[in-house]
């Protein structure tokens, strides 16, 4: 006669079960911690110094490993004003920046540069009236450093100002590569 064995399943406890939830739960908190720690970071646009492009309030995705910066780029910039600031990428080093008071142009080694492809009026950017101290012009850009303007240049306080100037490319945090919010504007930053 046959005889037949029936394979029972294996009891697994409801404790097992728990800690296993666990356990997964612990390693999507430090990996999450780590992303946002060494990888990426989200930070809210302060103030109005990037608008029309970046309102107060916004959302955007940092991404925080070394970056070549390049003309356009936006990226966030810390230790160098009280708090961090978000500002686009005008001049790379060894390039001569120089203002044209009459046309409100910047020229970047002699040519203006196209505002328009960075969201931005033509014909708004100043040397700007005030009290605090400005640079003086045409100025080249320092080995590891760039030139930063904010979007909204009339009340931008960028590297035109002494207490910004040249920024050395260490103090950049990273690069803006994704807005999150608000939602009607998420996507991709050009």
């Amino acid at each position: 006669m046959d005889t037949f064995e029936t394979k029972q399943k294996p009891v697994i406890s409801r404790s097992a079960i728990i800690l296993d939830w666990v356990e997964q739960i612990v390693y999507m908190v430090i990996g999450m911690a780590l992303l946002f720690t060494f990888v990426c970071r989200i930070v809210t646009v302060s103030g109005t110094s990037m608008l029309p492009n970046y309102a107060h309030g916004d959302q955007l995705l940092v991404m925080c490993s070394p970056i070549s910066p390049k003309q356009g780029d936006v990226v966030v910039l810390v230790d160098v004003l009280n708090e961090p600031i978000i500002k686009r990428v005008i001049a790379t080093e060894y390039q001569t920046v120089s203002f044209d008071k009459d046309k409100r142009e910047v020229f970047i080694d002699g040519q203006p540069i196209d505002e328009n492809s960075f969201g931005v009026a033509e014909g708004i950017t100043e040397l700007p009236d005030t009290s605090l101290k400005l640079l003086e012009f045409p100025q080249t850009v320092p080995a590891g450093c760039v030139f930063v303007l904010g979007d909204n240049r009339p009340i931008s306080e960028d590297s035109r100002y002494q207490a910004v100037g040249m920024v050395d490319q260490r103090r950049i945090l990273g690069k803006a590569v994704f807005r999150l919010f608000p939602p009607e504007s998420a996507g991709l930053i050009q």
